[in-house]
């Protein structure tokens, strides 16, 4: 496959000698938005941006197939026929995966479909899955689909974890330690802010909290509404839409804060870095092992604001250090978060401290160019063999 180094015509490194065939396998890609969706999307138009031939397959958000290119990356959108448990079932994705040749077949886990069409028709020459996160709702069919998986992460050529936490873990990765690589996940530079960009009033009176993200049951917010009522002179504005939003708003009007909380709803890219340029302290208040790495905790971070997290044990609390880029609480625990909240609250020293070591974090740590060079690194030893 050549060396490793080598610049292609425009002078833009490729990390490769050659063009290679990069095929990333998922559910959904954008304009889907979610962790592993962005992700993706990132981690695939760089590797075009170096020259490299990339394709994404995933499945249509309905029953017709199409194909687009976005940003030098070819999607492939398969048709989709049904829905199990979160997991989208598309029979032409089957059908495709057995069409395409390619070098790297790079797998996103958890998709059971994907990865099971992969390994009976994949034709790559070597396959990576980075594994985002367990099954962890969807127990009755975790616990069907983990021996198959088992045959999955054994026949791969290597296995990418977001964070050395999480190889810890993760009942399944701690059998595959040894095939195991850590490349964290990236946050890119940021949009051009809007020139008509006006943010609401109430992030303009200081004191304020923000949380950024899908309102879906493990992001714990309900338990940040909770500690909300022992933090009388705090705000609290929430960006993002998701199947909570109706019953966390009722819980806001039942908890008496609802005054004192901003549902931002969808944010344009271009808007999100003024929201976090405006707050004192972004929180994460996740519940559940679903929150695997907590990649909008980059985002707060490169704008050089601390964070509030919990310890679902997974990356959370490794990307958000405890007391070096910001403070880590119990789960489900409001007084826990509420007293984290509050000593920062108090003491803006220790806010910019924070800030500080969490934006010099980013970029050392979790810049696009480095994740980039290490997934590519994967991949040619996959190719190697070794």
């Amino acid at each position: 496959m050549g060396t490793r180094g080598a610049r292609d015509v425009r002078g833009v490194s490729t990390g490769w000698k050659f063009r290679v065939k990069i095929l990333h396998v998922y559910k959904d890609y954008f304009p889907v938005v979610g962790g592993i969706e962005n992700h993706i999307k990132l981690l695939a138009e760089a590797q075009a941006a170096r020259g490299h031939d990339v394709t994404v397959l995933v499945t249509s958000l309905n029953a017709r197939a199409h194909r687009e290119k976005m940003n030098g990356v070819r999607a492939m959108f398969a048709s989709r026929l049904f829905n199990l448990s979160s997991a989208p079932f598309s029979l032409e994705m089957f059908a495709r995966l057995r069409e395409i040749e390619t070098d790297i077949a790079h797998l996103h886990s958890p998709y059971p479909f994907g990865e099971m069409a992969n390994y009976f028709f994949g034709r790559a020459r070597a396959t990576v899955l980075t594994y985002h996160s367990d099954i962890v709702r969807q127990k009755f069919l975790g616990a069907l689909y983990t021996p198959f998986l088992y045959r999955v992460l054994a026949r791969v050529n290597t296995i990418i974890a977001t964070s050395p936490n999480y190889v810890q873990s993760s009942r399944v990765l701690r059998e595959w330690q040894a095939k195991c690589v850590v490349v964290p996940l990236a946050v890119p530079h940021p949009p051009a802010p809007s020139p008509q960009n006006v943010l609401p009033k109430i992030l303009e009176r200081g004191g304020d909290l923000l949380f950024v993200g899908r309102l879906r049951y493990y992001k714990g917010v309900n338990y940040l509404l909770e500690a909300l009522t022992l933090l009388p002179d705090a705000r609290l504005t929430i960006v993002g839409t998701g199947p909570m939003e109706r019953a966390w708003k009722h819980l806001a009007e039942t908890l008496g804060v609802s005054q004192r909380v901003t549902w931002a709803g969808e944010v344009r890219d271009d808007e999100l870095p003024a929201y976090y340029e405006a707050c004192d302290i972004f929180v994460l208040p996740c519940s559940e092992r679903s929150e695997a790495f907590g990649a909008v905790q980059l985002e707060a971070m490169r704008a050089g604001k601390p964070v509030v997290s919990c310890d679902v044990d997974t990356g959370v609390a490794w990307v958000n250090q405890n007391e070096i880029t910001g403070l880590v609480a119990p789960p489900k625990n409001p007084r826990a978060l509420a007293e984290a909240i509050t000593r920062l609250l108090r003491d803006d020293a220790l806010r910019h401290k924070f800030g500080a070591a969490g934006r010099l974090r980013i970029e050392q740590e979790f810049t696009v160019e480095k994740m980039v060079d290490g997934v590519m690194r994967v991949y040619e030893r996959a190719v190697s063999g070794n």
